[in-house]
């Protein structure tokens, strides 16, 4: 049986919520008591009573009049998790134009950031909140064919030691977390031979389910995770050696 954190009284946003990590992390937090908001391009096929609000990451706006809309329906936001994400292109560097390049950080670190920005103000306000962003274990070793991707979640990583540095004190912890190859959608966007690479590199020899990162993200996302902020936790099937 999965381990079930008390989140009655919480209120999350899952970004990206509507598949993938994200849904999985959906599930958890209602299954934990929580009211649950998704920011997501098409939010459909929601679990009842999820509030869904489509919109764009990467539309700075529309990450802020998300976080309003959830203040003003949900009364207050305490959780942040932060799904939304692309995996670009499966390119040799060479190959990989500008266009690609904006496209993926701008969804990836950009939406990200928009997200973290928006909350901060109404989590200091209240004294407590947790965020939850998701990075990849790309981001501390680099995939090969995939340049933009990794080079956008290492700025994630460092983006969140920044932002828990900069609000400590406030009563928010901000961490990220940094999965190897999971099944979720966003595989569909990558050659076979980007995906074998990655399966290749974890020692525990497949890939990851959205469940198991969902219970990572949890107790992140809990009262229960009380002493860690700025830090990356790995998910990598024993792939990740620092």
């Amino acid at each position: 049986m999965a381990n079930i954190y008390d989140f009655s009284d919480r209120v999350a946003l899952v970004t990206g919520g509507a598949s993938g990590i994200g849904a999985a992390c959906v599930e958890r937090l209602l299954a934990g008591g929580a009211r649950v908001a998704v920011f997501d391009l098409d939010p459909k096929g929601l679990p009842d009573g999820v509030l869904g609000i489509a919109g764009d990451v990467t539309v700075s706006a529309q990450v802020s009049g998300a976080v309003e809309v959830v203040e003003r329906e949900l009364d207050r936001l305490d959780i942040l998790v932060c799904c939304a994400g692309v995996g670009g292109d499966s390119l040799h560097t060479e190959d990989v134009d500008d266009s690609e390049w904006r496209r993926v950080h701008a969804i990836n670190l950009d939406g990200t950031f928009y997200a973290n920005r928006a909350v901060v103000p109404g989590m200091k306000e209240r004294g407590y909140g947790r965020i939850v962003n998701v990075a990849s274990i790309a981001g501390k070793e680099g995939n090969p064919l995939a340049a933009a991707y990794s080079s956008s979640k290492a700025a994630v990583i460092g983006m969140t030691k920044a932002i828990g540095k900069d609000v400590v004190g406030s009563g928010i912890l901000v961490n990220c977390i940094a999965p190897a190859v999971i099944q979720t959608p966003l595989l569909d966007q990558l050659s076979q031979q980007h995906i074998d690479y990655m399966v290749s590199r974890v020692p525990l020899g497949r890939v990851g389910l959205p469940d198991e990162v969902a219970a990572l993200v949890a107790w992140l996302a809990s009262e229960d995770m009380s002493f860690s902020t700025g830090a990356t936790f790995d998910l990598s099937g024993g792939r990740a050696t620092f």
